[in-house]
């Protein structure tokens, strides 16, 4: 490419995605780099880590983001809302994508797009010395083409508020992803954790059949279990489970074998004495 030295390092999500394939991502809650690399190493397409709900700080999440590169794995970053600068760090230290929470109107879907995407799409500000732009190395137009196709943004429908523009914000263009959170949704239709609200199970597949006809990828959270059903739905991009459950069930679980053992050997214990009394 004329001018470059360098080419943008590709997206893994984006490239599963664009052929029709589905994209397996993991949420990171804790901050440190080595609970990144184990979920990168396991096999996810994508590592999602947090600065809406978890108080990472920037070179927390740098460092992740290095981590699954050395994989191959995405790493997305849900930001806080913040400045513009909020929505562009994560996508300058290489991060594949950011996550925006909470959006509650095509107005605030527009100036997501403007922050994120470069011209011709939005006004994305422009530097190119980072680790995305290859610290200088490409070229400035190959750089803005290579970002707007190679980084992509997630737009979070998770508000009741959303839905009178739901259509128009779903073929906005530049939006790449939608992703529904049924959590915060629950809530916001007065309905929290009831995950079975009809009106949370109509949005959920509203979103991804707009998501089909607008030619944009629906994302959401699920399980193993619901996994097939999701992408039957026409999700491609499924976050599940997350580096706290993992590793809280895993000390649940390992404790629970221990006291158990623990507990028969003192019934052992106790069967013993009892044999040992009747037969004085």
């Amino acid at each position: 490419m004329s001018g470059s030295t360098y080419a943008m390092r590709p997206s893994r999500v984006l490239q599963k995605l664009k052929a029709g394939e589905t994209a397996y991502c993991t949420k990171l809650n804790l901050a440190d780099a080595r609970a990144a690399e184990i979920a990168a190493m396991s096999g996810f397409d994508c590592i999602w880590t947090d600065m809406e709900h978890v108080p990472n700080d920037w070179s927390a999440v740098e460092k992740q983001i290095l981590a699954g590169k050395v994989y191959g794995v995405d790493t997305i970053v849900r930001i806080s809302r913040g400045s513009y600068s909020d929505y562009i760090r994560p996508l300058e230290m290489d991060a594949a994508g950011i996550m925006v929470p909470h959006i509650m109107s095509l107005a605030d879907a527009k100036a997501v797009v403007r922050h994120t995407k470069f011209h011709p799409l939005g006004r994305r500000a422009v530097d190119g010395g980072n680790a995305d732009g290859g610290f200088c190395t490409i070229g400035l137009k190959d750089y803005l083409e290579q970002a707007n196709a190679e980084r992509f943004n997630i737009l979070q429908i998770e508000d009741a508020e959303a839905l009178d523009e739901l259509e128009a914000i779903i073929a906005l263009p530049g939006l790449d992803m939608i992703f529904f959170g049924p959590g915060d949704f629950s809530q916001s239709i007065g309905a929290p954790g009831q995950m079975d609200h009809p009106l949370l199970l109509e949005t959920r597949v509203r979103i991804a059949k707009l998501a089909g006809k607008h030619g944009k990828f629906a994302g959401t959270v699920g399980s193993a279990g619901n996994a097939e059903a999701l992408v039957e739905m026409g999700y491609r991009f499924i976050s599940v489970g997350a580096d706290v459950v993992a590793l809280s069930q895993y000390y649940r679980c390992l404790i629970d074998e221990l006291r158990k053992q623990d507990s028969g050997r003192v019934k052992s214990i106790y069967s013993d004495i009892g044999s040992g009394e009747a037969s004085l």
